[in-house]
């Protein structure tokens, strides 16, 4: 292909990227390459100097933290009579990955991805694929155009028109179980440790971690065993965000 041809089938691509990406987001994105590599899965990245890959992953990170408190601000204002535990609990409902699974696939971020079809055949809603390029994307809007905009991006292109408030608000998250499933699809063993019960402990608490492999990946204290194995899991799930 002659140079010339070349430069002209990159800026269509990139013209057709912008004006697809601008139908979903609201606004006319100024730093396109952050959200080129945004939809850029670690399976598709090419290598760069050493040794890293020029994936989404430094953008999910990032789209992680700023999504935590775009969420934080939005149900500490949803709810102003609220303690903080019930408002932890929330967040945790919206910023969990089945939930942010769905909400990629509605917004219709599939057909951005990139990734390598033979190690993902069928993206599915148990993956999270979907879910970490939505994060992406909040990190790529983070920095191309800042908090505000980020957080209305999410505000008014998914809150409001696809998150039932009140229905959340009453739905459960198992933690337990959604980290024994996790453990068997990927063949993890999942040990839930007591390590102070309440008879042994001055404040009557029960102390639980949980092993994921061999490895501490969460830690829960309540005044009921099941609390506490409930609150190590959901720390677990978390970390390893499932």
């Amino acid at each position: 292909m002659p140079f010339k041809r070349f430069l002209q089938y990159f800026s269509f691509k990139d013209r057709e990227f912008r004006n697809s990406l601008k139908k979903i987001i609201g606004f006319d994105p100024i730093q396109l390459e952050l959200y080129q590599l945004a939809f850029t899965h670690r399976s598709a990245a090419k290598n760069q100097k050493g040794g890293i890959k020029n994936s989404n992953e430094r953008l999910e990170f990032l789209g992680d933290a700023v999504l935590s408190a775009i969420v934080a601000e939005i149900v500490f204002l949803q709810f102003p009579n609220e303690d903080e535990g019930y408002l932890t609990e929330m967040r945790s409902k919206l910023v969990n990955r089945a939930h942010l699974n769905q909400v990629s696939d509605k917004l219709g971020l599939l057909g951005f991805l990139q990734f390598d079809s033979k190690v993902f055949p069928r993206i599915g809603p148990s993956g999270s694929l979907l879910g970490d390029a939505f994060e992406a994307l909040i990190g790529a809007i983070y920095l191309d155009k800042g908090f505000r905009t980020a957080f209305n991006f999410y505000k008014g292109k998914v809150f409001d028109p696809f998150i039932e408030i009140d229905e959340l608000s009453t739905s459960q998250i198992n933690y337990k179980s959604k980290l024994i499933e996790w453990g068997q699809r990927n063949g993890k063993d999942i040990i839930f440790e007591t390590l102070l019960s309440a008879l042994e402990s001055p404040s009557k608490v029960f102390e639980i971690r949980v092993l994921v492999a061999g490895q501490e990946f969460g830690f829960g204290k309540d005044f009921t065993k099941k609390n506490a194995e409930k609150k190590a899991a959901e720390n677990a799930c978390h970390l390893l965000k499932i």
